[in-house]
Order: C-alpha cells, then structure tokens, then sequence
C-alpha cells in the first residue's frame, strides 16, 4: 500500500480524467468527489473507480466533455440535462442555483437527467447543509434488487440521503443505499475475492449467495426492511428516473463497465431553508434531539465514523493498493 496526501491524490485522479477525453473542469470536479470518499473511509466510491470512470469517457459511454443545462422549470423548481455527461457537474450546477432559490424562497426542488453514477450521495446533501441549508436526495442505479416476492432484478440499489446543518459542529449526514449492502462494496469484494456476509444477496437462479462474484452475474440483491425496502426502492425509481426523465434501473447500463450506451440514471433534490419551515428555534430543537441519542451509552450517530475518517485522512492521507496507483500513474501518462 502507498500513502497519498489528498491533494496529491486528487491531482493524480484529475490526470486521469484529464487525459481520458474529459474536460480540465469535468475531471477536477469528479476527482475532488472521487478522493472526497476516499477520505471518508468509502473506498467503493473512491479512486478505485478511475480506470471504469476513464475507460467509460474514452469509449463514450461517458461524455467526458458534456456542459450540462438547466432549465428552470418553475419559481422553485429546475431540470439539468447532464447530456450523459459525469453526474457530478450536472449535479453541481443544479444545487447551486437550488441553494440560491432556497435561500430566496425557502424552498427548491432540482431534476437531474440523463446523468450517470453519481458518488456518494450524501456528500451532495452535505454540500448545501454546508451552506446552511437542509437536502433530501435521491438516485437511482441500474437494476440490483428484485420486486417482493420477484427474482429478477428491477430496481437499482437506490441510495436516499439527507443532511442538515447543526450548531457548532458538522451536518448531520444520513446517507444509505436501499439494498442491504451497496453494489459498488459487492464488486470491490468481487474483485478482492472476499466472501459476503450471509443475507445480503442472491445468485442468478435466486439461491442466497456468499459469493460476490455470483451475485455480480445475474444475482440479485436484497432490500433493507424486506418488503418495506422493496416499496421504498421502487419509490426512488419513480423519484430519479421517472420525475427526471431518465432511465429506469432494469433500462440502464452498467456502472461498473465501458460497455454498452449511457446508463442514464437520474437524481433528485429536494433543498429547503431549515427557518423557512421549523422556524427559528429548529437549530436548536434539533441539538435536543441529537443529544439525548449521543447521551445513551454507546450510541453513534449518522456520519460519527466518516467524520473520523475524513479527520484522520486529512492529516496522514489515505492508502491505494499499489496495483492500482501504478494503473492510475501509466493512465495520466498515456495522453500527455
């Protein structure tokens, strides 16, 4: 294992991008997303997800090149075309102006279409609670989990997240995916050679599977909450593809290869000023609440052990397996 300050990472995953048909702008905003999970301790959605990133932009299944549009659609509400760009300058555009909206109104709702892997959810969410705003989103990913009592799979994992400002301390960040594991951790282990956990995902004849490589090829995986999980994935759907015009789960390409069109998945926001709606006392109405869950013994809250992370990687930088740094290194080098 190598140890990478984050700057210096950042600037190597910028390379990347850079010399993978991807604009200076397009590559420093989804490696700044790429190194930001790294940080936090979710390496399924850091840089190890550059040589996909950059084999997708070079044979177009990505345009690296893509300025996404938006289109304000109403006083409070936005569309942005990603033009099956990477999410992450589609998703930017649209929470700024959002965030400007919500600050004027209150409220600000901001369809993402024709989009593509999105990172980590919840860092989009935090991103407006860093302005003082509150966030709910949503984003949904090619087909993973199967409809109750289905064995095909149908909806994507369909992570939903949240995040509010707090008084003297971080956003509260509430960030999960819809399938009891999130797919992108399937394939890392996939690719590790790690077994799963037992429940957690099925091989493609519906058989409850420890192998991750079996639940990669055809294998479905299992929603959090049972038939609960199954009926809120199925919401997200309607929420990230159907309100924004993109591709459902089971019509969207892979993530996770070069091969075949745009996936096209979506996400929505929803951003609201905390004081528009609870009124001047929610921030501290909130440390109530907040509180008496942190004052029981061992309780943690939502984002205890990302903040951590991201405290400990800011000083001593984050670990990339050397196989993968010398991949990254030749790939930066190759267009130069």
């Amino acid at each position: 294992m190598a140890v990478l300050s984050l700057g210096d990472l950042e600037d190597l995953a910028a390379g990347v991008l850079s010399a993978s048909k991807t604009s200076s702008e397009n590559a420093a905003i989804a490696a700044a997303a790429l190194v930001r999970a790294d940080a936090d301790g979710i390496s399924s959605h850091g840089v190890d997800r550059l040589p996909v990133y950059s084999d997708q932009a070079l044979g177009g299944k990505v345009d690296g090149f893509a300025e996404p549009e938006i289109t304000e659609t109403g006083s409070a509400a936005l569309h942005v075309d990603g033009r099956f760009g990477f999410a992450y300058p589609a998703v930017a555009l649209g929470l700024g102006r959002a965030a400007e909206i919500a600050r004027e109104t209150g409220v600000a709702a901001v369809a993402v279409g024709n989009s593509s892997h999105a990172g980590v959810l919840g860092h989009h969410a935090e991103d407006m609670a860093d302005r003082g705003l509150a966030a709910m989103a949503f984003t949904n990913t090619p087909a993973a989990i199967a409809p109750w009592g289905g064995n095909r799979p149908l909806y994507g994992t369909n992570p939903v997240a949240f995040a509010c400002p707090r008084l003297d301390a971080p956003p509260l960040v509430i960030d999960l995916s819809l399938s009891g594991i999130a797919r992108g951790k399937i394939k890392l282990a996939a690719d590790r050679g790690e077994p799963l956990p037992e429940g957690l995902a099925t091989d493609a004849g519906g058989a409850p599977t420890t192998d991750a490589q079996a639940a990669m090829d055809g294998g479905s995986l299992l929603p959090i909450g049972g038939a609960k999980g199954a009926a809120l994935a199925l919401m997200v759907e309607i929420m990230a593809a159907a309100m924004t015009g993109s591709q459902f789960g089971f019509e969207a390409s892979s993530f996770f290869d070069a091969e075949g069109p745009p996936s096209g998945t979506g996400q929505f926001f929803f951003v609201f000023r905390p004081e528009s709606l609870g009124g001047d006392g929610f921030a501290d109405r909130l440390e109530v609440l907040l509180g008496a869950a942190s004052e029981q013994p061992g309780a943690r809250l939502p984002g205890d052990k990302r903040l951590a992370n991201r405290k400990k990687a800011e000083k001593e930088g984050v670990e990339v397996p050397d196989d993968l740094l010398q991949e990254l290194r030749k790939r930066a080098a190759a267009h130069q």
